[in-house]
Formats: structure tokens, sequence, C-alpha cells
């Protein structure tokens, strides 16, 4: 039975305690009620600054604890997700379809990073890069990508001849390779790396090739470390022209048998869209034998010879050994007006021109009116595609979801799901009375 007499007393002292407050405030004057409440306002005001300041230092204290685990504890971002019998964390990709990818940053979630991009003197290292890469394996899986290109910076400094404290990393870091490799191939993601245009393979300075080779052994290293097919390549331009195509490719031939096994292995040549045509890396091709990877924009945008693109593509796709899938890049050109920031002839002050767009650059995302129709044209060939448009991944979510729309005929072939929730960067749709009175 509950205590009702002690109830009814805190009941009573409680009703008391209010009556007195309430007689007390009566008591007030009106100068002492103002005093009274700017007292309780500034009481309240100072405990929610110092709630704020508390949360502040909390969410410090929280990033300092994620950045030592970042560089002190990487690979704890790498666990094994879990795995069917097969072994495989996510369904396998069909073996029928063409895989699309995206290049080295993610613009759906731009806080991950592709690599440890510090200075230096803060001692970046590979195994902080592979923890980031871990998290952009996540996004993938998230997103079902499976084709990714690595940063080439993965392993930073690693080949610099001025810091040999960094030359040991790769070899420090072969164990995490192996076991980031092993999440790469339980997901189904095809790996490559797109060494920078530094790797110069044909030119006179015998130092610049000595680098130049140097970051391919780097490179191709890391591959091997990851324990990656012979999918897994290194992409690089045949360099520069000097003035004579002709002597540049003849240039890159006889470096050719400089290269190691595994660099020759892993190496695959593209055109590019100024100096080294389709037909120039075909000619390397006859030379070395080096695989050859097609650009459509690059094509399109240095065809002295005039060769027909899918022809062409097919004759570089015949450069890659049987068993291997091939790949190839693709992008749309930039079509926008370019704002160009220049110092007045008139005024001497800076000032914003609007200048035509220079049809190398890449645009944001790829025209599906432009797209599809290619893509149709290629089906009876065999390659994955490498996106290049500068929205990376965004624009891989973007394609999928018009070839659903406008060609619906085409998801089987690049695994598209056509009764999957529409998920891209999100679509402005604007209708046509609103347009007609914006531009009337």
């Amino acid at each position: 039975m509950p205590n009702l007499s002690c109830s009814a007393s805190e009941a009573a002292m409680a009703q008391a305690k209010e009556s007195g407050a309430k007689t007390e405030r009566k008591t007030l004057t009106p100068a002492q009620q103002e005093r009274e409440e700017k007292r309780k306002a500034k009481e309240k005001a100072a405990k929610k600054r110092a709630s704020v300041k508390a949360a502040r230092e909390k969410q410090k204290q929280q990033a300092a604890a994620e950045t030592d685990r970042r560089l002190f504890q990487p690979m704890s971002y790498c666990a094994m997700p879990s795995t069917d019998s097969d072994g495989l964390t996510m369904p396998p990709f069909p073996a029928h379809a063409m895989r699309l990818g995206f290049p080295v940053k993610v613009m759906g979630a731009p806080d991950l990073k592709s690599n440890d991009t510090r200075g230096w003197r803060l001692n970046p290292h590979l195994r902080v890069s592979l923890g980031y890469l871990c998290d952009i394996f996540a996004y993938c899986r998230k997103h079902d990508i499976r084709m990714y290109r690595m940063s080439s910076d993965l392993a930073p400094y690693h080949t610099h001849p001025d810091m040999p404290q960094f030359h040991t990393t790769v070899e420090e870091s072969r164990d995490d390779l192996a076991h980031v490799g092993r999440i790469a191939k339980a997901q189904g993601l095809r790996l490559s790396f797109h060494p920078s245009q530094y790797i110069v393979l044909n030119s006179g300075n015998e130092a610049l090739t000595k680098k130049s080779i140097a970051d391919l052994e780097s490179q191709a290293t890391m591959l091997d470390y990851m324990e990656l097919g012979p999918e897994a390549i290194m992409v690089v331009h045949v360099g520069g022209a000097y003035g004579d195509r002709a002597a540049g490719c003849a240039n890159w031939a006889k470096t050719w048998p400089r290269l190691s096994e595994r660099v020759q292995r892993r190496l695959v040549l593209e055109n590019d869209d100024i100096r080294f045509s389709a037909a120039d890396v075909l000619n390397v091709h006859e030379r070395t034998g080096v695989k050859c990877v097609f650009d459509y924009q690059h094509h399109w945008c240095f065809n002295p010879e005039k060769l027909d693109m899918v022809e062409t593509l097919a004759r570089f796709l015949k450069t890659w050994p049987s068993g291997v899938r091939p790949k190839m890049h693709f992008s749309c050109a930039r079509t926008e007006m370019r704002e160009i920031k220049r110092k007045s002839r008139k005024t001497g002050l800076l000032e914003t021109v609007l200048q035509p767009p220079i049809w190398t650059g890449h645009a944001d995302f790829n025209n599906p009116f432009e797209t599809i129709p290619f893509l149709r044209s290629i089906q009876h060939l065999e390659t994955d595609i490498m996106l290049e448009s500068k929205a990376k991944d965004l624009s891989l979510l973007r394609l999928r979801n018009d070839i659903a729309k406008y060609a619906p005929d085409l998801a089987e072939r690049y695994a598209i799901k056509l009764n999957a929730p529409v998920e891209d960067a999100g679509e402005v749709v604007e209708d046509d009375e609103a347009l007609e009175a914006d531009e009337g």
C-alpha cells in the first residue's frame, strides 16, 4: 500500500513553496522584477554558451581522436566486410556485362580523400592512403560501382630521389597492400593507375626517363603486391612530340626494352588529344606489343589520319591478350563559356572575361544524347569504360539513370537495374512556361 500520508505531506510542502514564491514575486517592485528577469536571462545565456563550448570541445576531441586513428591506425579502416560462402562481399558482377568506372576523387562524398596529401615534413605514408582507399571501396560497394582508378600519389614521395626516408614505404606495406587487394577482389572492383603527365618515356633527358621508369616500377609493384589480375593496369601517354611525332614514337619504342617484366605486363598506352593520335599509338604497339587504351574524346580532338572511330576502337581492343577484358576512356567535350581572369589593358585591374570553350576540356556530365548512340555503335565489342567526366562518380550515377530512362535496351549490357531507385546528383526540372517567362 502506498504511504498516502507521506504523499499528501509532500504535496502540501510543494504547494506552500509555490505559494511563497508567488508571494515573493508580488512583493518585488517593478524595478526589482526587471533586474530579476535580466539576471535570469544572463544565467540562461551563460548556460547556453557553456553548453555550446562543451559541444565544440567534444567535437574537437573527437576530431583529434579521428586524426590520430587515421595517422597511427590507418588499417583499422580496412576491416574485411562480411562475405558470402564464396568469399564475396557483393553479388558477382555479370560476366557478360561491361563495367563503368570513375577516377580518383569522389564527388558524391567530398570528405573522402584519395591519398595521404600531407607534405613531406609530416611523414605521409602509403598505409594512411590505404585507409582512405578502403573508405572509397566502401562507397563503391554502396553504389555498386565496379571500376575505380586509384590516385597515382598513393605512395607519397616513394620515388623522390632526395627523400630516401620514403623509399621503403611500399615494401613496409606489402601485407597491407595484399589485404586491400583482397577487399577489392571480394567486391569485384577493377582497379588501375594513370600515372601523371610527368611520366615521359620518349624524352631525350635520361634523368627524366629514369625517374619515369622508377615511378612505373613503384605503381606496378603495388598492383602486384595487391595480387590483382592482369586487368589492373597503368595507363600512360606517349609523351612529348618535340616537333617530330615519328621520332617521338620511335624513342618510346626504344625505351620499352628497359622496362621490367612487371611494368611491361601492366603498362597500357593511350592516344592523346594534341600530340599523338590513335594511329601513332597503334604504330608503337606494332613495334613493342604494348596494350592500348582508346580515348573517345581524344580521338575526336586529334585524328589527322581520319581513322574511323569504331574501327579504330576495335583495333585497340585487339591489342589486349585473350581472356583479359580491355578498357577505354570516354568523356564529352565541355561546351559552356569559360570564365577567364586577366588584367585589363585599359585599367590594369583584374577582370573576368568570357571565352568560347576548348574542345579538349571534359564536360562535368556526359550528354546522354551523344553517349547512348556511341554505346549502341559498339555493342559488338567488349570493353569496360572509364568515364573521365569532371563530375566523376556523380557522372557515372547520372549516366546509369540516363541509360535506364532513354536506352533501356542497353541496361543489361552495363548491369543497370531498371527498377532501381533514381540515384544521382539530383535533377532540376523546369516547366516550359517558366522557361518561356525567363526568356521573355
